[in-house]
């Protein structure tokens, strides 16, 4: 049978319990279809990029499924009609990966170390913007601290009736 990997994403309003409950549902829709899930996890409730249907938050939940792809289509169209689900992606994939996902082994470890915050932004890691000697964003210019402007986020531009030095 294919494999797959599904991410589901609820509403923030259920509790943990019900989160559980629509994951035991999705389980048995798969099973009624002759497909089984190889492994469960529950992400928690989770700050959203962007709000969905009004929600800043949701509860995660992933699944490993090996199911026939007409217990999946019908797995999607119970989701697509339940009113917790926002959003939802089912991936077709060659094999599963053995033991927790990688959102269960960050979890305990606070968002800023490992994560984008060590990346640097305007001014730093690639170099950022300095002035035209830099580029934007290049990688061979300012160092984030090259440029005319020590690396700060600038448009280049003089602002207007001051003139240039030297000029």
């Amino acid at each position: 049978m294919p494999l797959y990997e599904s991410v589901v994403i609820a509403r923030q309003d259920i509790s943990t319990t019900q989160a559980d409950t629509l994951a035991d549902e999705l389980t048995a829709i798969l099973g009624e279809g002759g497909g089984k899930v190889t492994k469960r996890e529950n992400w928690g409730l989770r700050s959203l990029t962007y709000r969905i249907k009004k929600n800043r938050k949701a509860h995660y939940l992933f699944f490993n499924i090996d199911a026939p792809p007409a217990a999946v289509n019908e797995y999607e169209r119970r989701m697509r009609i339940n009113e917790d689900v926002l959003r939802y992606l089912t991936v077709a994939v060659d094999s599963h990966e053995e033991g927790p996902s990688a959102v269960v082994q960050n979890k305990g470890r606070p968002e800023g170390e490992g994560g984008r915050g060590d990346r640097g932004g305007f001014g730093g890691g690639f170099g950022g913007r300095g002035g035209r000697e830099g580029g934007f964003g290049g990688r061979g210019g300012g160092g984030g601290g090259g440029g005319r402007d020590g690396g700060r986020f600038d448009s280049g531009r003089r602002p207007r009736g001051d003139s240039a030095p030297g000029e």
